[in-house]
């Protein structure tokens, strides 16, 4: 994909002062995005990604350390984004909190912030992203989900709720903005080597006098078929592809990137 090909459009990317959303940040800069960066992780951080970005890519960057949990600070957020920049033309929710443990144990608080970062934030950005979408006859968005959006699993209620939400929000706004040229879809995740993920292998291999490939092997080998970690540079492929001419007619989709795990 050129940058021609979506040269000049805005897109805001929550959670994106590193990993995950960082890649997908990175990859819509590539394509001519100017860049909205969000995330919790403060000022000096979030001007570190900012500088990285537009320094390696040329484009306009700004940052936004909105706590998602607070409606105000969303209407804030799109507010500030939409003076620097005029518009949003692209919204990927990407932010996720969560909480381990069996439902009984887990603390209601926790729950609470999970359902308003995961959930209730993507529909407040929604909500105020689509009406300058709709008068501009153009949007994209895409909403990080996971692969527990598509199957079960104990000790994260919290983040199994929220995301298979978010697969509902997702078919919602679709047929509410088909006739717009707007498009919404969730890409659905396995695995990826988050840096909790990483220490924990590098924690087991330690523990198993084995290698951390090894580790990693084992770790996959009742999740992923394809025994390998699904690659961040590859779900944000898949999410310029779905913001870029290509993806104009996708919409409503819930596109798994699980190495097969969904159908295993």
């Amino acid at each position: 994909m050129g940058r021609s090909d979506m040269g000049g459009k805005t897109a805001l990317v929550t959670g994106s002062v590193g990993g995950l959303g960082y890649a997908i940040a990175e990859a819509l800069a590539a394509a001519g995005c100017r860049i909205v960066l969000n995330g919790l992780e403060g000022a000096e951080a979030g001007e570190a990604a900012r500088h990285r970005l537009s320094e390696a890519y040329g484009v306009d960057v700004s940052f936004h350390g909105a706590d998602l949990s607070r409606a105000s600070e969303i209407e804030a957020l799109v507010a500030r984004t939409q003076a620097d920049f005029g518009r949003i033309d692209i919204l990927v929710n990407n932010a996720v909190v969560r909480q381990f443990g069996l439902i009984e144990d887990m603390d209601p608080a926790g729950w609470d912030r999970s359902m308003a970062v995961n959930l209730t934030a993507p529909f407040h950005l929604v909500r105020l992203c689509l009406p300058g979408m709709k008068a501009r006859g153009f949007g994209r968005i895409v909403n990080v989900a996971s692969i527990y959006s598509l199957i079960g699993a104990t000790h994260r209620a919290d983040y199994v709720t929220t995301k298979t939400g978010m697969i509902g929000l997702t078919r919602a706004v679709a047929l509410e903005t088909a006739e717009f040229d707007i498009t919404c879809n969730a890409i659905c995740p396995g695995s990826v080597p988050t840096k909790a993920i990483t220490d924990k292998i590098a924690g087991l291999a330690s523990q198993a006098g084995i290698s951390a490939d090894e580790a990693t092997r084992d770790y996959l080998a009742t999740r992923q078929p394809s025994r390998r970690f699904i690659a961040p540079e590859g779900v944000a492929a898949m999410v310029a592809f779905l913001c870029g001419p290509g993806g104009r007619d996708i919409t409503g989709a819930t596109l798994p990137l699980d190495g097969a795990w969904s159908i295993s």
